[in-house]
C-alpha cells in the first residue's frame, strides 16, 4: 500500500479510552479511522466500508476478539489484524497466544508502546498477504 492516507484503520475496544488514544495516534499518521467498540459493530463496519487493517482487543462483550478474528478469517482472509489485550482469566499471554494462532499477524499487551504499534500498522500496511 502506498501513502498511509489511503488506509482505513479499524480500532475495535470496549474502551473508549483506547479507541480516543489509538484513533488520535492513526489520525496523527495520515491514517483514515473507524471505531466501533465490539466485535459485533467491527464486523458490521468491515461489511459496510472496505477496511484495510483491524487493530482489535480481546475482551469484549457482544462478541469478543477471539470470535472476531475466527470470522475475519473465514470472510476476509487477506485482512491485516493487530491484537491488544489486557487481559483476562487467563491473563494476556494466553488471549494473544490463541489470537495469534488464529491469525492475528501481531499481538501487543496493554498498556502498549506507540512506536511498536505504528511500526506494526506500517509494516502491515506496506506487506501484501
Amino acid at each position: 500500500m502506498e501513502p498511509n492516507q489511503t488506509a482505513r484503520i479499524l480500532i475495535i475496544d470496549d474502551e473508549v479510552q483506547i479507541r480516543e488514544m489509538l484513533g488520535q495516534m492513526l489520525t496523527r499518521e495520515g491514517y483514515q479511522v473507524v471505531h466501533a467498540s465490539d466485535g459485533k459493530e467491527g464486523m458490521k463496519a468491515c461489511r459496510e466500508q472496505s477496511i484495510d487493517l483491524i487493530i482489535t482487543d480481546i475482551i469484549m462483550p457482544e462478541k469478543d476478539g477471539i470470535e472476531m478474528i475466527l470470522e475475519l478469517r473465514h470472510d476476509f482472509p487477506a485482512l491485516k489484524v493487530i491484537a491488544i489485550s489486557g487481559g483476562g482469566r487467563l491473563g494476556p499471554d494466553g488471549y494473544l497466544e490463541m489470537a495469534k494462532k488464529l491469525g492475528a499477524h501481531r499481538t501487543f499487551f496493554k498498556p502498549f508502546n506507540r512506536k511498536e504499534i505504528l511500526d506494526a500498522v506500517q509494516e502491515l500496511l506496506t506487506k501484501r498477504a
